[in-house]
């Protein structure tokens, strides 16, 4: 097991490290290849904003793959984690934090492109990185949470909007693509959908929210009582 970890080290790190000196353990823990694939899709957030709203018919489109390909990290870090057993604290408090990043800057991008009121979208990035920064750090401190089976309702609901409407703004921006499925997404694509389809994301990322809060109520205060006491005892 100590050998396939070190080759999935090896294979894995960006960086040339010796993999077996006391002195970068510490970051072997917090940089093992599932964070680095964490991180790439932290990275890859910005670049599929820049892309998205750039005035380029071949950035849009890229925009999307690089989505997809900063989506699927996510599958594959929790994959490479379990195969490899590189599960860490550090890994359950980054990663979750990094899905809401990038689907948070997928919000962000439809409200400034037309396709989200802001007050929607502003309740979905407040709830989703609060909900997810205190529920990581519960995990992080070893504190257990009971999560609503609501919030993979919420969560599937969030990526198909946020697919449809990727797919919608790429082919309506796209000539190519416009002239094959163009019919077909200004048919879908219309206000009243957009909206509601909007106005049911919104609804089930703040009664979730809710949830949460309600449920592990007892936790979060806890934790924070443990740590407001331990600072004023230093």
């Amino acid at each position: 097991m100590r050998k396939k970890k070190a080759i999935m080290r090896w294979l894995f790190f960006f960086l040339p490290l010796p993999l077996f000196s006391s002195t970068v353990i510490p970051y072997l823990n917090y940089m093992s290849p599932p964070n680095q694939l964490t991180l790439v899709r932290v990275i890859l957030t910005p670049v599929f904003a820049f892309l998205l709203i750039s005035d380029s018919t071949t950035n849009k489109q890229l925009a999307l793959l690089v989505y997809v390909i900063a989506a699927l990290t996510d599958w594959y870090d929790g994959w490479v984690a379990r195969r490899w057993g590189f599960i860490t604290r550090w890994g359950k408090f980054f990663d979750p934090l990094a899905d809401k990043i990038l689907t948070s800057t997928a919000f962000i991008m439809f409200a400034w492109i037309g396709y989200a009121d802001a007050w929607m979208v502003w309740i979905i990035v407040v709830r989703d990185l609060l909900v997810t920064a205190l529920r990581s750090y519960t995990e992080y401190k070893g504190k257990p949470v009971d999560t609503s089976k609501f919030a993979k309702t919420k969560t599937f609901v969030q990526l198909v909007v946020i697919y449809l409407f990727l797919i919608a703004y790429v082919v309506r921006n796209s000539p190519a693509l416009y002239s094959i499925a163009g019919t077909i997404v200004n048919r879908i694509m219309i206000p009243e959908v957009t909206f509601s389809a909007m106005l049911i994301v919104t609804f089930l990322t703040a009664w979730t929210g809710i949830l949460y809060a309600v449920r592990n109520w007892q936790t979060i205060k806890d934790l924070f009582s443990t740590h407001a006491r331990t600072a004023e005892s230093e």
